[in-house]
């Protein structure tokens, strides 16, 4: 248990924190299997490959993961959907 102010308002900023980059990969994973559903049921993905990519992008700007895990993300998926 915090003792102190300091460690009570760096635990709130921790958890704030935490529910946001949770909510991020969440919505980031979501959209990656978007792609792959429709890659594999035959539909289009140009909006839900776009939509994909920002969100990579977005989670790499903001921390919530590397920038070179962002980077193979895109290239994996830039191979799904070009094949």
């Amino acid at each position: 248990m915090a003792n102190n102010n300091s460690q009570k308002k760096r635990n709130r900023q921790n958890e704030k924190r935490r529910q946001t980059n949770q909510s991020l990969m969440s919505d980031l994973k979501t959209s990656i299997k978007k792609v792959e559903t429709a890659l594999a049921a035959g539909e289009p993905t140009d909006v839900l490959y776009r939509d994909a990519q920002k969100k990579i992008d977005v989670a790499a700007e903001k921390g919530v993961i590397h920038a070179n895990a962002a980077a193979r993300k895109k290239s994996r998926l830039a191979t799904l959907v070009s094949s």
